[in-house]
């Protein structure tokens, strides 16, 4: 299996190598090569010791649960006043519109 790493030069003898996706597997090193190695040698023991694992999560049960324009869908679907509440509010823009064009 294959990972990548991250290698910053710090100065000519000091060099930092982090294991992407493993945060906490960060090394130093005097040269690239020996930051490197350090860091293949660190995720040899940390792989010894764990395992990845697969999981699945519903991410759309989470934004509907989350989401407050996806909860109020439809609040007002049986509400026979809608209609002209709506047609007061687009008056009244229509008004407002209409006096600052004269403005």
């Amino acid at each position: 299996m294959q990972y990548q790493v991250f290698v910053q030069s710090h100065s000519k003898q000091h060099f930092v190598a982090s294991v992407v996706g493993m945060p906490n597997l960060i090394v130093e090193g005097e040269t690239e090569e020996e930051a490197i190695a350090k860091a293949k040698t660190a995720l040899e023991a940390q792989l010894a010791s764990g395992k990845f694992v697969t999981i699945d999560v519903d991410t759309e049960s989470l934004t509907q649960k989350f989401d407050p324009w996806i909860e109020n869908i439809g609040i007002f679907a049986d509400d026979p006043t809608f209609d002209d509440f709506l047609a007061e509010v687009a008056a009244y823009r229509q008004q407002v519109d209409a006096q600052t064009i004269q403005e």
